[in-house]
């Protein structure tokens, strides 16, 4: 029988994993049967545990269906499109599209809407019309900037707005912890607690989008 401390393996992989930067699905997949291994699981447990995982979440995996539509527009123009309609708007940048964006992502995150904002939003449209916001030819270094600008936006927007919406599985996940370890909450009150941590996300992720351009002109 292990001792109890090396059930952390799992961290020390994810940590050293990170640092690594490897790829993240191997990585955490590998955390969680090394965890499972030194809890005493058989591979027949950790299979079955990770095959019934797959089986209630494989609703996540509807995102790949929007991956064909989103190719035949990209095919067809739609970033070229939105570059060039974002860029009749003489007050636009990139940190004010960033902004807009994370707003935009917020709110849905609030009506219990999910979405592979990345595939869907990001690639095709944010990035693009942030770049044509520029109003200029973008050397090489600021059109990175700019990407990892659009990603970070929804990033920001995505990770704390969900906890806006009591139907999101964060939310859920916070007050079934909370009550199973005897603390009274109410699941409206998580989300009411979660407001300022959004509104402090969307102001730290202005001034750094901001402080950014700044920094590019």
């Amino acid at each position: 029988m292990l001792p109890e401390w090396c059930r952390l393996i799992g961290v020390v992989i994810l940590l050293a994993g990170i640092a690594l930067r490897l790829r993240t699905t191997a990585v955490v997949l590998t955390a969680a049967l090394a965890t499972g291994l030194t809890a005493g699981l058989s591979p027949q447990q950790l299979l079955s545990i990770l095959g019934k995982a797959f089986v209630d979440n494989r609703l996540m995996t509807l995102f790949l269906l929007t991956l064909p539509a989103i190719g035949l527009c990209e095919r067809f123009g739609l970033r070229e499109q939105s570059a060039k309609w974002i860029s009749r708007f003489g007050t636009a940048s990139p940190a004010r599209v960033a902004i807009a964006y994370q707003m935009f992502r917020i709110l849905h995150g609030a009506l219990g809407i999910r979405l592979s904002g990345h595939a869907a939003f990001v690639r095709p449209l944010v990035y693009p019309m942030s770049a044509g916001a520029s109003h200029a030819p973008l050397s090489e270094q600021e059109d990175e900037r700019i990407k990892a600008q659009s990603a970070a936006s929804e990033n920001y927007a995505n990770f704390y707005g969900q906890n806006l919406a009591p139907v999101q599985a964060g939310v859920l996940l916070v007050y079934s912890t909370l009550t199973s370890l005897g603390c009274q909450v109410n699941i409206w009150s998580i989300v009411i607690y979660s407001i300022p941590m959004v509104l402090l996300s969307l102001l730290a992720a202005a001034v750094q989008f901001l402080l950014h351009e700044r920094g590019e002109a």
